[in-house]
């Protein structure tokens, strides 16, 4: 019995393989769609400026995004400084995000 399971725990290991953040970008004619899912982090910030970058209208969705952290927030603010249009965005982040406006402005 044990040598079955002693194969299974090699072939899996102790710690699983999770994806924080999934960017994808959709490059329509006119408009680039980006879509954000997951927990947006400082490890992903680099990834999303990239795929924001260019001179065309863009789209960030935000539909599936679970949180933000501090230079997340802070990178999605850019973004939206420089034109992007956000769709989807949950309540408790537009929440952060406005208050990291008001906050800036005294």
């Amino acid at each position: 019995m044990s040598g079955r399971n002693d194969d299974v725990a090699r072939v899996l290991p102790n710690t699983p393989a999770v994806v924080d953040c999934w960017i994808g970008v959709v490059q329509e004619k006119d408009q680039r769609i980006v879509r954000l899912a997951g927990r947006l982090a400082e490890a992903q910030v680099p990834e999303l400026l990239q795929a924001c970058a260019g001179s065309y209208a863009l789209q960030l969705d935000l539909t599936d995004l679970v949180s933000a952290d501090a230079t997340g927030l802070e990178a999605l603010k850019r973004v939206r400084a420089r034109g992007a249009v956000f769709v989807g965005v949950p309540g408790y982040i537009q929440l952060k995000l406005d208050s990291a406006v008001r906050d800036s402005h005294p």
